[in-house]
């Protein structure tokens, strides 16, 4: 069976079932884009799985992880300011970091051309908000496509690519979660890699710096390259009309993975609706648009999140006194989740009650399946820093969250983290609650990615300011959110730069070593000022992988003795391992499916119930 690096860079045409992330990697290397990078954020991380399957040697684009988005993108730029199509990918939250830079792109002549691929999670399924960027999209004037299946992602990549480099600016690709997730049999091109690294630069093809009355001329340039793309989207037919004989004057504008839900829901609906199906959301192209509203009597947008399609369009309708009945988000709950078939088919109930149909007999399992909270895998160091820094915490102490699996601290049994927002927050967050505050202590809790990522800003304000914090980076080497991804301290040692920084109080152990954690943190929490702990230990998925590799390996389990346990449940209520099997007669058990026998559990029992089984190959 071929692996997907090497059926990612056949040169032949071929077909394949793949993942929308996965298309989107080939449609790069069909359209000889030459640099790529990215911060890595779900729903878009299987890109770069992607590319990493690809050997270095064999690689026909440079690819890196840089420390953020906002890096991520300049590092593009740049390539493409030498002539190299270049891409830049990451998730929805991600354009918050991105975004100073990336409102101007649309301003610069970007002679290599740049597309950059978002992925955008309506539904909140792995971010902190559910925010519609079309919103920034239209401020930033940028083109910007929105497939629906992966089959239209490599397709609308290409257009996005082609229409990047003709016009040399940037063009969004607009991925939702689960285009990019997943998967469908797809007929790729041929191609041949004939296009080198270039180094073009040349400061005629600007101007690049937007001084005074350039930064007007820069935009007047901008708005009408954005313009243009319309006739692209003319010429492509990238608009597509699904047409019924048994309309009953209706029909529905939509766009995205929403149209595919539609079109579910329509397959069991006792009349049809016709349905314009945009594949690019901005800019608009009115001709279209307008002709459909024209030929009915009552038009529907269909949108998740917000109601950026159904201000413009009928705005449109207002401006050529169209009588067209338009209709478009009437509730609260619009505005909220993905348009999934059950919500689409709710919307065309309350929009044209007559109009749904049946539907197919749905499958009721016969067993009650309880709900499946977010837990930290079995043997991760956050779960024993949490367990030994519970034991310094006070009641009225605050303490204060970051993004990454340390989130999860925030969970029963540890109930440490009470404040979250961003990457990197937690620190000037903290430093804003220890000011005036003599009497709760301050813990504010950062990765170690994410360090790099956003942490450094709020750090060196609380060492400017003086704030009175105690801050514990969580270290595990990785990544580990989102797949593992190397990060810069595996290069730059965090406290090497927290020494740089004039820190002085900076202590570290091994997470594992719970006792001593423990009172590290309970030394640090006492100084006035700035302190740091680093609470390290491997990602234990990462290392077990690693591990499970390697000849001879054994795996051990955790053991419970029985006589000696006398049922005081520490190691379920306190330390929370899902290894623990708690029994209806009190009595605890090991379940051996998830055990990795790394022992971090042991300390939490005071009756050292705790063993390790022999272990076996």
């Amino acid at each position: 069976m071929k692996k997907l690096g090497d059926i990612l860079i056949g040169e032949n045409s071929f077909e394949e079932i793949l993942m929308g992330n996965e298309a989107v990697v080939r449609a790069m290397i069909e359209t000889q884009t030459k640099v790529v990078t990215s911060y890595p954020g779900s729903p878009t991380p299987e890109i770069a799985t992607a590319i990493q399957s690809i050997p270095k040697d064999k690689r026909p684009f440079y690819f890196e992880f840089s420390v953020n988005e906002k890096v991520a993108t300049e590092v593009a730029f740049g390539a493409a300011l030498n002539k190299n199509l270049s891409c830049a990918f990451f998730k929805s939250v991600g354009l918050n970091v991105a975004l100073d830079s990336f409102v101007q792109l649309g301003l610069m002549n970007i002679i290599g051309g740049m597309v950059v691929v978002i992925g955008d999670d309506p539904g909140a399924n792995s971010s902190q908000n559910e925010q519609d960027n079309r919103n920034v999209y239209k401020m930033s004037r940028v083109t910007v496509f929105e497939p629906a299946s992966p089959k239209e992602a490599y397709e609308y990549y290409k257009h996005a690519a082609a229409l990047a480099v003709k016009e040399q600016t940037v063009v969004v690709l607009r991925l939702t979660t689960h285009v990019c997730h997943a998967r469908q049999k797809i007929l790729f091109d041929k191609y041949k890699n004939t296009t080198s690294y270039r180094t073009k630069f040349n400061p005629e093809n600007g101007p690049y710096i937007a001084l005074t009355t350039m930064a007007l001329d820069m935009k007047r340039k901008a708005i009408k390259k954005f313009n243009r793309s319309i006739q692209y989207i003319k010429d492509a037919g990238l608009n597509k009309e699904l047409n019924s004989e048994n309309n009953q004057g209706k029909g529905i504008i939509t766009s995205g993975l929403t149209c595919l839900s539609l079109l579910d829901v329509l397959e069991t609906a006792r009349y049809k609706p016709d349905v314009l199906k945009l594949g690019v959301i901005n800019p608009l192209e009115k001709d279209g648009i307008l002709s459909f509203l024209k030929a009915h009597d009552e038009v529907l947008v269909l949108e998740e999140l917000d109601d950026i399609l159904e201000i413009q369009i009928k705005a449109m309708a207002y401006d050529k006194g169209l009588a067209t009945r338009l209709i478009g988000k009437t509730e609260d709950e619009d505005y909220v989740g993905e348009y999934t078939p059950d919500k689409v088919k709710d919307k065309l109930a309350t929009v044209w009650p007559d109009m749904p149909g049946g539907e197919p007999e749905a499958f009721v399992s016969p067993l009650e399946v309880p709900a499946r909270p977010a837990q930290m895998c079995p043997g991760c160091g956050h779960r024993s820093a949490f367990f030994a820094i519970k034991k310094v915490l006070e009641k009225e102490d605050i303490t204060v969250a970051d993004i990454g699996c340390h989130t999860l601290g925030y969970m029963p049994p540890y109930n440490v983290g009470e404040i979250l927002m961003c990457m990197g927050a937690s620190s000037g967050i903290a430093s804003g609650l220890s000011l005036f505050n003599d009497k709760k202590r301050v813990v504010a809790f950062l990765g170690d990615s994410t360090f790099f990522h956003a942490g450094l800003p709020g750090l060196i304000n609380a060492i400017f300011n003086n704030h009175n914090i105690t801050l514990i980076i969580m270290e595990n080497g990785t990544t580990a959110m989102t797949g593992h991804q190397d990060h810069a301290g595996n290069k730059v040692p965090i406290e090497n730069i927290l020494k740089g920084l004039g820190i002085e109080s900076i202590l570290s152990c091994d997470t594992y070593s719970q006792a001593k954690l423990t009172d590290l943190v309970k030394s640090s929490i006492q100084i006035k000022g700035i302190s740091v702990v680093i609470a390290r230990h491997p990602c234990m998925l990462k290392f077990t992988r690693l591990q499970r590799k390697k000849s001879g390996y054994v795996q051990k389990h955790i053991t419970i003795n029985q006589e000696t346990c006398n049922k005081t449940h520490d190691c379920v209520e306190s330390f929370g391992c899902p290894t623990f099997i708690r029994n209806p007669d009190e009595s605890v058990d090991i379940n051996l499916d998830l055990c990795i026998g790394d022992g971090s559990c042991r300390p939490s029992c005071p009756e050292q119930a705790i063993g390790f089984d022999k272990g076996v190959k």
